[in-house]
């Protein structure tokens, strides 16, 4: 029998307005964020890995031009940009020199009256700054915080990631997942992964079959009695 040939597709994440499942865990961070009059001009769009953070973020930088900056890889001083993200906050503190760089960005951006966007998994006071000036400008930013997931949101995620990966998969499938997986946007990332591993080294479908022995092999209980 010949070797089933296998292709490892990159990953094509749809990061579009139309592409974010609304949801109560997340719909008053999105409010949040299409209001636009955050006070002082900034505001910091908090949640756990994997809770559409980034993908909110570039929505609202494509809609107004903003510029994306990683926290650990910020400039000494933004080009003329009037609006700015900043993602993954929390990423720069202990590091003096970062945290004097986003210092002298928040200043210059809201000087200018341009918007800031900062998105991190934590409130700033678990943040750890050391510098006392950048510690009290965060603390005092407007935040967005986007709740666990409840199971309609979690099948959503769920539907992107395979999606992401050019996966199809049957609604019941996902509602079945969410039944036994892991609670957490992190997990659903995992999750898929895992199958989309599992699938593509056997050349086969994603069936509830597949899915139950990736379950298995991370240790999540087995069938219910819905089967």
């Amino acid at each position: 029998m010949a070797e089933q040939l296998t292709f490892d597709l990159p990953v094509r994440p749809a990061l579009g307005r139309e592409d974010f499942f609304v949801s109560p865990a997340n719909m008053f961070a999105l409010a949040a964020l299409d209001a636009g009059d955050w006070p002082g001009g900034k505001l910091l769009l908090i949640g756990p890995e994997g809770a559409g953070k980034s993908h909110l973020a570039r929505v609202w930088a494509s809609e107004s031009g903003a510029r994306i900056l990683p926290a650990a890889l910020l400039p000494e001083m933004p080009v003329g940009e009037r609006a700015i993200v900043v993602e993954d906050a929390e990423g720069i503190a202990g590091n003096r020199e970062a945290e004097t760089r986003l210092f002298h960005i928040h200043n210059l951006v809201l000087a200018e009256g341009g918007r800031l966007l900062l998105t991190a998994r934590l409130h700033p006071s678990r943040w750890g700054l050391v510098l006392p000036d950048l510690a009290s400008r965060m603390e005092a930013t407007a935040v967005a915080e986007i709740a666990p997931p409840d199971d309609a949101l979690l099948a959503a995620v769920l539907a992107k990631h395979f999606s992401d990966r050019q996966l199809s998969v049957q609604t019941n499938l996902l509602a079945w997942l969410v039944r036994r997986m892991d609670r957490s946007f992190a997990a659903a990332r995992g999750l898929v992964a895992a199958v989309d591993a599992r699938a593509l080294a056997r050349g086969t479908a994603v069936t509830r079959a597949l899915a139950q022995e990736v379950l298995d092999s991370m240790g999540v209980p087995g069938n219910d009695a819905d089967g």
